[in-house]
């Protein structure tokens, strides 16, 4: 389950990086912040899943 999450975290954050660069190419502002948006998302899951990895060991 753990793995799972871990690579959804870095799914959503590569999509955000896709979004924000193609955004960002054809000067769509709202795509931008998607992008930002799913990559915030991706780095709170990260964290979250790093956090659970912590009080394991």
């Amino acid at each position: 389950m753990a793995a799972d999450e871990k690579t959804q975290a870095k799914t959503e954050q590569a999509k955000g990086k896709a979004k924000e660069a193609a955004g960002r190419a054809v000067g769509n502002e709202r795509l931008t912040a998607e992008g930002r948006a799913d990559q915030t998302k991706g780095d709170a899951r990260q964290a979250k899943e790093k956090a659970k990895d912590a009080f394991k060991h």
